[in-house]
């Protein structure tokens, strides 16, 4: 970066607030003097110098391994352990030979090459360090209450501005000090803004990013946004902004320069709300009605009508199961019955979805799940579960009040595996990194990890067996069954086949254990704090970026960690869910990733994502009125046609972004595409059969049926994490291939249910395969032997009949010979080659089909519009240059089912 241009007025753009006379000056101030006595502080000071200098960085001394046999904690989050590694790499009696001088002044080798300069103010705060017999952190040093950078916002005009960033530290003990120069700092984007080590932004292409600033547990990102043209301002075109939602996109694509893209037509709106709310494509019917409705608020009713079709219950539902981990791989022997766990969490999810009960009551069933309902006995509870097993039950796990198999996944079992799943699922974070050292990107602190392991201390959650009072019940119920010394997976197949046959058998189940009591007892004379049961459960936790809790006064450690959630006050649980909506019907989120939410990767527009959270809760986690909100938005409802300004936009919502669908829903559409019009119309009505009501996932899961394979190359969810990437919408030529050429493609157009087959039954014209099925493959050889061989017969008898015309045969050999013809070809009709056979004596009018009308219809059902002119034109041609016009329709559906159009939402 250049060290000259022009410095830029941030005060008057910014309203930046000057730092107060009572700011301590920066290091690189007061350590610039050889003269200065002032000892550093080992927290504010040592340690963020280490890190500035890359020490305590992966690629050094911070990695697991560490380097050289001197381990630092990563980004210097554990003060004594640090403390404790350096001091054997310090010389009281002669500083300027300590080895945490002499290496990074390159004084003595050094694999890291030189980090410090003679003489700098570097140098001289570790050497004032060491002299002053390097001091750690006392127990009762202040922590840090806030970093506070500014500008706050930059704003820049063109190239070549630069703005010089100050961070000053704001202590619990009042202390304020400008660390700008202990700051670490990074560029999200360096094509829009690069940033020096100093803090030192210069500005690049036009756009918007962000810059972030990292101080001992602060990381704070600062938006830097250079506009993309002169609409700003009061420069900026009169825009509608009918929500809330548009008022703050508006607020910022102002400072941006970027206009927003029209709102979409009609037959884009229906088509595009269509499929995100429901996973189906709007009938031709639909779609010719909702056109010609001049109402002002059709497209309100319209979501309205959408979001109580049953294939909205549906695809939340898929999608909550993404979210919570409902994966056949995990749930392997919770049940008796082979993914009978899966089915049973999706119907569990489905039945509230349906009746939209609040969000937070769903998230409350599965965090605060255990297996029996409340006042149920273990008799009862195993008299329950195992009526749901018996044939002609028409019990539903739906109906029992939570969902115990969230806690019996196998990849749930560990603690430190229960706060990773749990955050990734219900506050989108990514908190993993915590569990070995401070979050790179965040504050969490492996302090943090470990105090949150408390809530998750008391659920024994793979159900192999009952409560430990009910043990004895247990043994008591197996032992009326003959299973001898049965153990593991083979006793569970026997209970399998036990209960099918409509027995009553033992269940483990998913259960909590409260806390243990602490009591004071007297051993030889002293008094001793005991722990009384419990088990492992926790006594301490401490909710995320709070102070710990006693968990002894909570009959389950849950509690706690459940009222967190829905508090008001929770900064995540709320942003978490209204992100990933968010996500789902703009192809990015307001934070993206989605589940990927901290502090160095801040929302595009975080007012927008704190007015929709605050709504959210307001509402009573009220799932429909969010999608409500963001559906009847101008901005959800923008074309996809871009202008010069949002071309290159993708985050700040100027534009609809063509997106792929997800696999079930691509799946589901082409099904729905070349069915006939009462198949396509079920699909608004029932989702039996459909892929977004497909219960399971993972690589055990079998119940894909017909569309396992499409399911695996569009990129459905695994469930192998909790994390969102287990979802790919991402485009791959396999599914390019197999929309061309697979045989499954080809069969689902010429089916005997399909759109082609009642097209040539309306018109009387004949339709057959073009395609055959693959059980029709292995018959191929013999139908081609039996062609020739009908077509050889055939041949011989016209023959016979023209000798016996040519040599005057008699009128009654002529007639028979004619008789026998004519029956043979009506005989043998489907074997014989076309040419083969005399059409002169079929007196039948050749039926003709409504071209014009087949195009119409083949464009509105795929891509919900009806043709151009050019389009009609060129598909009627085509049509026209076919052998016949059946083949030509295949082949016009055939190419739309093809089109980046139909496979993509627009």
């Amino acid at each position: 970066m250049k060290a000259h241009g022009t410095i830029f007025t941030v005060l008057l753009l910014t309203g930046a607030v000057a730092a107060s006379d009572s700011t301590i000056d920066t290091a690189a101030v007061r350590f610039a003097a050889d003269a200065t006595t002032e000892t550093p502080d080992f927290q504010r000071h040592v340690v963020p110098l280490l890190g500035k200098l890359g020490c305590n960085g992966r690629a050094c001394h911070g990695s697991f391994q560490g380097r050289g046999g001197f381990r630092l904690s990563l980004f210097g989050y554990n003060f004594k352990a640090d403390h404790d590694e350096i001091s054997g790499r310090v010389d009281p009696e002669t500083p300027p030979e300590s080895l945490v001088l002499q290496k990074p002044l390159m004084e003595i080798p050094h694999e890291g090459g030189q980090r410090l300069k003679p003489g700098s103010w570097q140098h001289r705060l570790l050497l004032n360090w060491v002299k002053a017999d390097s001091p750690g952190r006392s127990e009762d040093a202040a922590t840090l209450s806030e970093l506070m950078v500014t500008p706050a916002e930059v704003q820049f005009r063109k190239d070549g501005q630069q703005v010089q960033l100050k961070a000053v530290a704001v202590w619990s003990d009042g202390n304020r000090e400008d660390v700008t120069d202990l700051c670490r700092f990074q560029t999200n984007d360096d094509q829009v803004a690069d940033i020096t080590s100093s803090g030192f932004i210069e500005a690049s292409a036009s756009g918007d990013t962000h810059v972030v600033v990292s101080y001992d547990s602060a990381v704070v990102a600062v938006p830097v946004m250079r506009p993309v043209s002169d609409k700003t301002g009061k420069n900026y075109p009169d825009t509608p902004t009918p929500t809330k939602i548009d008022e703050l996109v508006i607020a910022r694509l102002k400072k941006l320069g970027v206009v927003q893209s029209d709102r979409c037509s009609d037959e884009e709106f229906l088509r595009r709300v269509s499929l995100d709310v429901t996973g189906a494509l709007p009938t031709v019917k639909e779609i010719r009605q909702f056109v010609a409705n001049e109402t002002s608020d059709k497209r309100a009713k319209k979501i309205d009508e959408l979001l109580e079709r049953p294939g909205y219950t549906a695809w939340w539902t898929t999608k909550l199961c993404d979210f919570t981990g409902n994966s056949d791989d995990q749930l392997n022997n919770v049940t008796p019955i082979r993914q009978a766990a899966s089915q049973q969490w999706y119907e569990w999810i489905h039945a509230r979805v349906d009746q939209n009960v609040p969000y937070d009551e769903i998230v409350e069933g599965l965090v605060m799940a255990v297996s029996r309902d409340p006042g149920e006995s273990y008799e009862d509870y195993c008299t329950n579960i195992s009526q749901l097993y018996h044939k002609g039950n028409d019990r539903s796990f739906a109906d029992r009040e939570q969902m115990p198999h969230y806690w019996s996944r196998r990849n749930f079992q560990q603690m430190e595996d229960r706060v990773i799943g749990f955050a990734y699922t219900f506050l989108g974070v990514r908190i993993q990194c915590a569990q070995c050292h401070k979050h790179p990107f965040d504050k969490w602190t492996q302090d943090d990890f470990k105090g949150f392991q408390g809530f998750f201390t008391g659920v024994t959650g793979r159900n192999t067996n009952p409560r430990p009072e009910n043990r004895g019940e247990y043994k008591q119920m197996l032992a009326k069954f003959d299973t001898g010394d049965l153990k593991g997976g083979q006793l569970r197949n026997e209970l399998r086949k036990i209960v099918q046959k409509g027995e009553i058998i033992p269940f483990g189940e998913v259960y909590s254990t409260p806390p243990p009591k602490v009591v004071v007892v007297e051993r030889k004379g002293r008094k001793q704090n005991v722990r009384r049961g419990g088990g492992r459960t926790a006594t301490e936790a401490r909710l995320l970026g709070e102070t710990p809790i006693d968990l002894t006064g909570y009959e389950d450690v849950r509690e706690p960690l459940m009222a967190w959630l829905r508090s008001p006050e929770n900064p995540l649980f709320a942003k978490a869910f209204v992100n990933r909506v968010w996500a789902a019907y703009f192809n990015v989120g307001i934070v993206n990733p989605p589940d990927d939410m901290n502090l160095a990767n801040p929302p595009s527009n975080a007012p927008l994502l704190d007015h929709l959270a605050t709504g959210f809760i307001a509402h009573g986690f009220d799932m429909k009125w969010l999608h409500r909100e963001i559906l009847n938005s101008r901005t959800y409802q923008l074309s996809w046609r871009p202008n010069s300004t949002n071309r290159l936009d993708e985050r700040n919502f100027a534009r609809a972004v063509p997106r792929r669908l997800p696999a079930e829903i691509a799946w589901d559409m082409v099904s729905q595409a070349v069915s006939n019009d009462d198949k396509f119309a079920r699909f608004a009505s029932s989702t039996d059969g459909r892929a977004i009501a497909i219960t399971g996932a993972g690589t055990r899961y079998r119940g894909n049926g017909d569309a396992s394979y499409a399911m695996t190359i569009f990129g459905r969810s695994i469930r192998e994490s909790n994390c969102d990437c287990d979802r790919s919408e991402e485009p791959s030529l396999l599914q390019t291939i197999f929309l061309r050429n697979d045989s499954q493609i080809l069969e689902m157009l010429d089916t005997k249910e399909g759109w082609l087959a009642q097209v040539a039954k309306e018109n009387g014209v004949p339709f057959s395969s073009r395609t055959p099925s693959r059980t029709d493959k292995s018959k191929l050889a013999r139908l081609a032997q039996l062609r020739v061989t009908y077509t050889n017969r055939l041949t011989a008898q016209q023959t016979a009949l023209a000798r016996l015309k040519k040599n005057g045969g008699n009128e009654n050999q002529i007639a028979r010979m004619e008789a026998q013809v004519r029956s043979s070809r009506k005989k043998w009709k489907q074997y014989l080659n076309p040419g083969a056979t005399d059409n002169s004596e079929d007196n039948t009018s050749h039926a003709v089909v409504n071209v014009a009308k087949a195009i119409d219809d083949a464009y509105l059902r795929t891509l919900s519009r009806k043709p151009t002119n050019a389009e009609a034109a060129d598909a009627t041609e085509f049509v026209a240059q076919a052998e016949n016009e059946m083949d030509g329709l295949r082949g016009v559906m055939w190419a739309l089912l093809n089109t980046k159009e139909f496979i993509v939402n627009h």
